[in-house]
């Protein structure tokens, strides 16, 4: 198992060992002493699941209290999973990371708490899979909008394609209206 650090402080690459024959492969994708020792000390207490069509884009949210850190892979499909630095203390504050993850090359993305995170689903459909290491709390939810100009996030999306978005991304603050962590 590999562990890639990026440019943020904290968010991993994941490469996993894949023993592969003409049965099939299979892959370790958590092991604690491991991503311990990769300074990946995380707890989780809930996994999720999504399963979204091209074009779908979900984010970028994060919660201001009991925030999650996530980790994250793509079980079918293929998506470009997007991860923000909200901690207006960071010298890496608004700075974001882009990552294909897709079925087949296997990488997983850790992504530390105080960070917003998002995806844009690139294939016809993506399943999606990430354990969180607090729970989903509605009212500590925030989000940002998935194309504020202060962040500036590159989308692999045709000049003329909008996503698909819901209500409440659609609607999200832009940066500068947004609560962020100390």
């Amino acid at each position: 198992m590999q562990f890639e650090k990026t440019y943020l402080p904290g968010v991993i690459v994941v490469i996993p060992d894949v023993i592969e024959d003409e049965r099939g492969f299979f892959m370790e994708t958590w092991q604690a002493r491991r991503y311990a020792d990769a300074g990946i000390d995380a707890k989780f207490v809930q996994d999720n699941f999504s399963h979204s069509v091209r074009g779908t884009l979900r984010g970028m949210h994060y919660q201001i209290q009991q925030s999650q850190g996530k980790l994250l892979r793509v079980v079918k499909g293929e998506v470009f999973d997007v991860a923000v630095d909200m901690r207006k203390s960071s010298p890496t504050f608004s700075k974001w990371i882009g990552v294909k993850l897709t079925a087949e090359n296997r990488k997983l993305l850790w992504i530390p708490p105080q960070f917003a995170h998002g995806f844009l689903v690139l294939s016809d459909i993506a399943e999606f899979e990430y354990k969180c290491t607090d729970y989903y709390a509605p009212e500590h939810e925030r989000s940002v909008r998935w194309d504020d100009p202060d962040i500036g996030i590159d989308w692999p999306l045709p000049d003329d394609e909008r996503p698909l978005l819901s209500e409440k991304d659609a609607s999200a603050p832009a940066l500068k209206d947004a609560e962020v962590f100390r």
